[in-house]
């Protein structure tokens, strides 16, 4: 989990991109380095908890261009979810 981050008991799925990323695929995490894949958000609960925390803690970064290869090259490490979304 992400430090900071709060899980909630209600279900987060159908929770929208954040407003500010919309056409943004990739969100990054400054405080652990970690990249989520902002297409998930929706569909896995742990992406979505983990972009709300990212949020609030206003600890965000996003890359150009928007690619998966641009973040690993900032040293950002794809989170479990967006490692299985990019095998696919």
């Amino acid at each position: 989990m992400i430090p900071g981050a709060v899980a909630c008991a209600d279900n987060v799925r159908g929770m929208p991109k954040p407003t500010r990323f919309e056409d943004h695929r990739y969100l990054g995490d400054k405080r652990t380095q970690r990249v989520y894949d902002l297409d998930l958000v929706d569909s896995d609960d742990e992406v979505a908890v983990a972009v709300d925390a990212i949020m609030a803690a206003e600890s965000f970064a996003a890359f150009a261009p928007d690619t998966l290869a641009e973040a690993r090259n900032r040293g950002y490490r794809p989170d479990r979810a967006t490692r299985a979304a990019a095998a696919d």
